[in-house]
C-alpha cells in the first residue's frame, strides 16, 4: 500500500513525457525536513529504517498512545546524529528479521517425531519458568518458546499463535517447521531490539526527540 519507490508506468499519450527512473515515495518537504535535522542527505531505505524504528520504540508507542488511536502516526525528527544512526541501525535490523531476510539463530527445538498435524494449539508453561511449550496435539510441541514471545501481539493477535492456527488440520512439513522456528527467534529478537530502542532514546535525553 506504501511502496518506498514508485516505478514509472508506461503511458499511452505521446505526448506525455514518460518517467524512466524510480522515484522515492516520499514528501520533498519530508525529506528536506529530514536533511535539515541532520545536515545531510538521507537514502529513502535509512529513511525507511529510521520511521520503522521509532514505531517500534516502546516509549512512543506508549507516550503516544491516545494520538495513535485515532490518528495516523507522527514521526519526530531529531538533530542528535548519533540517536538518528542507531535508530536507523536497529531500524535495518526490524525489517530484516520482519521480512526474514535476516534469520537469527533458532532458540526452540520440536523433539518429538511425529504426524505434524495441527489439532489443537496452546501453550502451557511451568510456574516460575520464562519460556514453555506451544503445543500442535497431544504429541508434539516446540519447546523453550518464551512466554515474552507467546503474548506477543502484531496487528491485534499474538503471531505465534496465530500462524500454527492457520495451518489448523495440515501436516507441518519441514520447511513448515524450521519456518515457525524462525519466527520464534525473529519475535525473541524484535523484543530485544525494542528494549535497545527504548535505552537510546533515553540515553539522549527520552521524549520528544530533540
Amino acid at each position: 500500500l506504501s511502496p518506498l519507490y514508485l516505478y514509472p508506468r508506461p503511458s499511452e499519450d505521446l505526448l506525455e513525457a514518460a518517467e524512466t527512473e524510480k522515484r522515492p515515495n516520499l514528501a520533498p518537504e519530508f525529506v528536506a525536513d529530514l536533511q535539515k535535522t541532520q545536515g545531510q542527505p538521507v537514502s529513502p531505505e535509512n529513511t525507511l529504517a529510521y520511521l520503522y524504528a521509532v514505531l517500534y520504540t516502546p516509549g512512543y508507542r506508549d507516550r503516544y498512545a491516545d494520538f495513535l488511536r485515532r490518528d495516523f502516526p507522527r514521526v519526530p525528527l531529531t538533530s542528535n546524529t548519533r540517536l538518528f544512526g542507531r535508530l536507523v541501525e536497529l531500524g535495518h535490523e526490524l525489517i530484516g528479521l520482519h521480512t526474514l531476510q535476516t534469520v537469527p539463530p533458532r532458540i526452540t527445538g520440536y523433539p518429538i517425531a511425529g504426524t505434524g498435524e495441527v489439532v489443537k494449539v496452546r501453550f502451557a508453561i511451568r510456574a516460575g519458568q520464562t519460556a514453555g511449550a506451544v503445543w500442535i496435539n497431544d504429541a508434539q510441541y516446540f519447546d523453550a518458546v518464551p512466554q515474552a514471545v507467546w503474548d506477543m501481539h502484531i496487528g491485534g493477535y499474538r503471531v505465534a499463535e496465530k500462524w500454527l492456527k492457520d495451518r489448523r488440520g495440515r501436516l507441518l512439513t519441514y520447511d513448515d517447521i524450521t519456518h515457525y522456528q524462525n519466527v520464534v527467534a525473529a519475535l525473541a529478537r524484535t523484543l530485544a531490539i525494542q528494549t535497545e530502542l527504548d535505552d537510546a532514546v533515553d540515553a539522549a535525553g527520552g521524549w520528544p526527540l530533540q
